[in-house]
């Protein structure tokens, strides 16, 4: 459902109590933790308990598990979750009681005002980018806000009400949100056309960011990861208002650049230069080019934010990854699993190469839930061919999430895109089932990759916990 956003957004001290339909997802969790860190009164609701619910509930939040208009109770703002459907009874309850009801974005621009924010935007790595840029600046001392889309190992948590100027929070294009927000600084890791239920055409997608660059305070800055073509493209939109530009990346024409990559031990290093001059060498707990990319763009803004290089350098080095990011669920009978978020084929590719990194020689091996029957219809090809860098995959039916089935629309587009031989390219089982054929096809020694925005993330820990059952006793 769209919600519209209001003219005149209130900060967050004078919303009163604060309703969060979705409580419990990454974006409206993230929100209430920093109103419950600064006294608001937060409640919330959700379809399905969590640990996260608990962990609000445990630091004050009055939690619901489902969803009815009696839970508004005595609430004078409502914020909403973008996957909330207009005749959910607490949005139909909220409207008829004439209650103050905001979409995510507003919710976030609510506690971000007062604040010097810095907004992480792009097609790809927007949550490990913010997640390194707040490591780097926690770990300089700076004491940011921050709102992230996913737990943050390091950090211990997705969200917090910092003491500092700074507010560090990942800028979400999907549903225009990052167009609500009025940044003093920014940093675009790429773009590259998704959402295409939303924007419509590519060169609408692009013209978002472009408009978003245009929401930037004149005096603030913009750091762009230039070795994608998209991001650079942002630089002559800067220049036409006065922005200061810091090109970021791996190539020649960079103001900071990333050379010398070596991976090696689930990890990788590279010696970082800046206006040509050496500042000295980073090493990241994760492996992958393009989270050396990710990094670069997180150390040009830490340093606009005042980080010296060493203790930057040091935030990135105690990174240890964000949830379903390429995260190691857990390792048994030789085989080793991992969850990770990644939905379009660039991102796909991306994990790709990294879980050949840690492979080394050995056979990888995964899973994939493709995300929304448009991006299906759009991208499938190109994500049969991205999961060709496979040894073997596993295909499973779309997760719909807020669309409706095609019958025209399905994984086997997926799958007969996979160049692989026949007998390496599975059709996935139900979900339920999916960690028993993932369990019959992995052998000692495999890497095992679960992909996918859904709720193939369950999959994972049954999986570790199946191959545990199946190991040899001492």
């Amino acid at each position: 459902m769209r919600i519209d956003v209001p003219d005149r957004i209130e900060a967050a001290e004078d919303l009163g109590r604060v309703h969060l339909i979705g409580i419990g997802g990454a974006g409206l969790s993230a929100i209430a933790r920093i109103m419950l860190e600064r006294g608001i009164p937060v409640q919330g609701s959700d379809a399905a308990d969590s640990a996260l619910l608990r962990a609000l509930e445990a630091d004050g939040a009055r939690v619901t598990i489902g969803q009815a208009a009696e839970n508004l109770g005595d609430a004078d703002t409502v914020v909403a979750t973008t996957a909330v459907r207009e005749d959910n009874p607490e949005i139909v309850a909220a409207q008829e009681r004439g209650l103050r009801l905001y979409p995510r974005s507003a919710g976030l621009q609510s506690v971000m005002i007062g604040r010097d924010v810095v907004a992480v935007a792009g097609t790809h790595g927007k949550t490990t980018t913010t997640s390194m840029l707040t490591t780097a600046l926690v770990h300089a001392g700076v004491d940011p806000s921050y709102a992230i889309g996913a737990p943050v190992a390091s950090l211990g948590t997705n969200a917090h009400a910092g003491s500092s100027r700074w507010f560090v929070a990942e800028a979400d294009e999907s549903d225009g949100a990052f167009l609500v927000y009025e940044p003093y600084g920014a940093v675009v890791t790429n773009v590259d056309a998704d959402h295409l239920d939303v924007w419509g055409t590519p060169e609408a997608y692009e013209q978002a960011f472009a408009q978003f660059v245009g929401r930037l305070d004149p005096q603030g800055f913009l750091v762009l990861c230039v070795d994608d073509a998209g991001a650079a493209a942002l630089a002559d939109v800067a220049a036409e208002q006065g922005i200061r530009v810091v090109r970021a990346g791996l190539g020649p024409q960079v103001d900071l650049r990333g050379t010398d990559l070596v991976t090696e031990g689930g990890g990788t290093s590279f010696t970082v230069l800046r206006d040509g001059e050496t500042l000295g060498r980073v090493r990241l707990q994760v492996p992958g080019e393009h989270y050396v990319v990710d990094a670069l763009g997180a150390l040009a803004a830490a340093l606009e934010c005042g980080a010296s290089f060493a203790d930057a350098a040091a935030g990135l080095a105690a990174y240890a990854g964000a949830s379903r990011r390429m995260e190691l669920i857990g390792e048994a009978d030789g085989v080793r699993v991992y969850d990770s978020y990644a939905h379009h084929p660039v991102e796909i590719a991306g994990d790709l190469q990294a879980a050949r990194a840690l492979a080394g020689g050995s056979r990888v091996l995964v899973a994939f839930q493709p995300h929304l029957v448009s991006r299906t219809r759009i991208f499938g090809t190109a994500m049969g061919e991205a999961l060709g860098a496979a040894d073997a995959v596993v295909v499973t039916d779309i997760y719909l999430a807020r669309e409706d089935a095609d019958p025209e629309v399905t994984s086997q587009r997926i799958l007969d895109a996979v160049r692989l031989p026949a007998d390496a390219v599975h059709a996935g089982a139900p979900l339920a089932e999916l960690d028993d054929q993932l369990a019959g096809l992995a052998r000692p020694g495999d890497l095992v990759l679960l992909l996918g925005a859904g709720d193939i993330t369950t999959v994972a820990p049954r999986l570790v916990a199946r191959l545990e059952k199946r190991a040899p006793g001492p």
